[in-house]
């Protein structure tokens, strides 16, 4: 399948016209995303937000105009542009789209799921045919299978142990060098240390050398040192805290 982005709001993707910036011009979202069906086989999905604005919220409009065109699917992101990840998702709206008599395509939706609790709740009371995860997967995988688990079984998984969480960090750093390559691979990974060791008590020293650290070897002798450390701690069982990440991460 081939995803369309129209849902970034990245200054430097928006304020150039792609990404949400591309909201502020339906027709040419519209004459882009029928490009891109007429010259595939493959399905072709598209992701993207509320609007440009508050005072700009076309998605009924832009979800009808799009399956037009031949879209197989949509994910919406409840919130505007203007709005980035701040205050909280508008499901009432996505929710409307989906229950739109002319919508026949599968609707997602997106924003402040941070808990199985709360895709399950989400899913049924706006209908939609699922969920999309963003923020709150980063640093912490475990998300899916325990929305799944719970969806199936209405019981809560194990939290992931230090032993666990350590495990997914290195099999992380090791791929993200494959394949960035040594500098940006070590660099971009800086990022994710505090999500994967959140909650642990006294950890910013140990965090404080994994940022600076600039070889695999070096950085896993570290991260073995923090298994070692809070062997058998054990992590808050309440669902994870949603992050509020600074504007220009680009996972939306």
């Amino acid at each position: 399948m081939l995803d369309i982005n129209f849902g970034c709001p990245v200054k430097k993707v928006a304020l150039k016209g792609a990404g949400a910036g591309v909201l502020k011009d339906v027709d040419l979202m519209v004459r882009l995303t029928d490009a891109v069906v007429k010259s595939t086989n493959l399905p072709v999905t598209v992701k993207t937000r509320l609007g440009w604005d508050d005072n700009n919220k076309n998605i009924e409009e832009v979800a009808e105009r799009l399956q037009d065109v031949g879209i197989k699917a949509l994910a919406i992101h409840g919130r505007t542009r203007a709005q980035m990840y701040k205050g909280e998702a508008d499901w009432a709206l996505i929710g409307k789209v989906k229950n739109n008599p002319r919508i026949t395509i599968p609707v997602f939706g997106n924003g402040d799921i941070d808990s199985a609790e709360k895709a399950l709740e989400y899913k049924n009371r706006y209908g939609v045919d699922g969920v999309m995860i963003g923020r709150a997967a980063i640093g912490y995988p475990w998300i899916f299978n325990e929305i799944k688990h719970f969806v199936k079984t209405g019981e809560h998984l194990p939290s992931p142990t230090i032993e666990d969480r350590v495990a997914v960090c290195k099999k992380h750093l090791h791929k993200s060098f494959e394949w960035k390559g040594p500098k940006v691979g070590i660099f971009e990974m800086r990022r994710h240390y505090t999500n994967y060791l959140k909650g642990l008590p006294g950890i910013k020293d140990y965090r404080l050398k994994l940022v600076t650290l600039e070889k695999v070897e070096e950085i896993v002798a570290v991260l073995d040192e923090i298994v070692i450390k809070y062997a058998g701690y054990e992590f808050a069982k309440t669902p994870i805290e949603l992050i509020n990440y600074h504007e220009k991460c680009p996972i939306n």
